[in-house]
């Protein structure tokens, strides 16, 4: 087999697709960001229905310099200077926004129009007691803030502006405080179409950036960390950013499973299955989390060997049935069971990992675990967007079963009322990469 045919020959990919993408520009997310229309339709679309289904009547952020609220991004306040309170309140036709804004600043806000008011706060003054002092005054029955919550996305609530806040409160408004978690969870967890179509056209680049990867591999010099070089170059071309810890992005490993690992020198040799896992994130927003796998093949071999093209079909057969049972209205934990019995019937060991995750604006976004975590749950919906694996491992050969072989073939998907939907097109075919010149 000549290795430069692989991306033809092997992927199973959609070739057209990548045609259609190395066509249009080098860096192809060089636009401006949509991201600021985006949030305003989703306060304005998503925002009320999430309220209503957390039924929660005022939403309380807290904003400031430097180390702020992981939603501000969210909520238009990612820029605060001077500490500022960000206010939501659900009523019978909508969700209506106020921002407290230090004086300093609040020109630039109202000019903005994110917020339907702009409350200025005295140079001398607390934003958080002059909210406080509107929120005495209204006698609100429930107040959700960003604290009581085991979600990073949802605990923004400093310790010190949290008692802040209680001070300022009157002693029945405190009491009344509760976690926004279950707006953030309903709000965050759904994405609109334009959102959708581009986390998809950055689902097909991640994807057909690992499939260039491995065509560059020569067996018994390319070692993981080169093909991890190859891919940050890929990000550094193409002016986007990693999807997660730089140092663990991508992860590629050839030989025993590490998790999410940085990679190492390790040189590729014939007999190794490939893994990577990796993702971008573009307009410093969304990000995707694909997973591509290789086999190398041994001198005179043309195919994989039977053990190893059962562990990839029993793979593909997992991701398939996890697929097809992503529904809306089922439980994530559905999805983790139909994935977890074809694993099993296969023969395949035990794994510790989930068989998805929500992905979006983090890697492991807010949303459904598909798994048995305390979020899976929860209902699959309209807007959900995934990343899922089929898996199957092995004891890693001459390990004394003390170390494992993992295929875990990952793949994205949005839930629309007729099941899921593919991002990108999936690995069908296990890539084989020849050891022969």
């Amino acid at each position: 087999m000549i290795r430069h045919s692989l991306l033809a020959l092997c992927t199973g990919i959609a070739l057209s697709s990548f045609s259609t993408l190395a066509q249009t520009a080098d860096k192809p997310f060089d636009d401006a960001s949509p991201w600021m229309d985006i949030r305003q339709q989703r306060m304005q679309t998503l925002l009320p229905s999430a309220m209503s289904r957390a039924k929660a009547s005022h939403w309380l952020i807290v904003c400031r310099e430097n180390d702020n609220d992981p939603i501000a991004a969210h909520v238009g306040c990612e820029n605060a200077g001077g500490t500022a309170v960000v206010l939501f309140s659900k009523h019978a036709d909508g969700v209506t926004s106020m921002m407290f804004s230090p004086v300093s600043e609040s020109t630039a806000v109202k000019e903005l129009g994110i917020f339907d008011d702009v409350i200025d706060v005295g140079r001398s003054d607390s934003a958080i007691e002059v909210a406080a002092a509107w929120l005495n005054e209204q006698n609100v029955t429930a107040l959700a803030v960003n604290t009581f919550s085991t979600n990073p996305q949802a605990d923004g609530l400093s310790h010190s502006q949290y008692l802040a806040l209680q001070d300022a409160l009157s002693s029945d408004v405190a009491t009344r405080l509760t976690a926004a978690e279950p707006v953030i969870y309903e709000w965050l967890s759904r994405k609109l179409p334009a959102e959708v179509d581009i986390m998809a056209k950055a689902a097909t680049i991640t994807s057909n950036w690992q499939y260039e990867a491995y065509q560059n591999v020569v067996p018994g010099k390319t070692t993981d960390k080169d093909i991890a070089d190859f891919l940050k170059k890929k990000i550094a071309d193409a002016g986007v950013q990693d999807g997660w810890a730089p140092d663990q992005n991508p992860a590629v490993n050839s030989g025993p499973d590490r998790g999410h690992s940085h990679p190492t020198d390790r040189i590729i040799q014939p007999g190794d299955v490939i893994q990577i896992d990796f993702g971008i994130r573009v307009f410093d927003r969304w990000v995707t989390d694909i997973q591509r796998f290789a086999y190398v093949l041994k001198p005179g071999e043309t195919r994989a060997p039977a053990n190893i093209q059962h562990a990839w079909d029993s793979a593909i057969a997992g991701s398939r049935a996890a697929f097809e049972a992503m529904q809306p209205g089922v439980t994530g934990n559905h999805v983790h069971e139909a994935q977890r019995v074809v694993m099993e019937r296969a023969g395949s060991l035990p794994v510790m990992w989930s068989t998805g995750h929500p992905v979006g604006y983090v890697a492991h976004d807010t949303g459904p675990n598909l798994g048995v975590r305390d979020t899976s749950s929860k209902l699959l919906d309209d807007g959900m967007t995934f990343a899922f694996d089929g898996f199957y491992s092995w004891y890693y050969p001459g390990s004394n079963q003390q170390q494992t072989k993992t295929i875990s073939v990952e793949e994205m998907v949005v839930i629309t009322e007729d099941g899921a939907r593919y991002l990108t097109p999936p690995q069908s075919e296990l890539i084989l990469i020849s050891s022969e010149d």
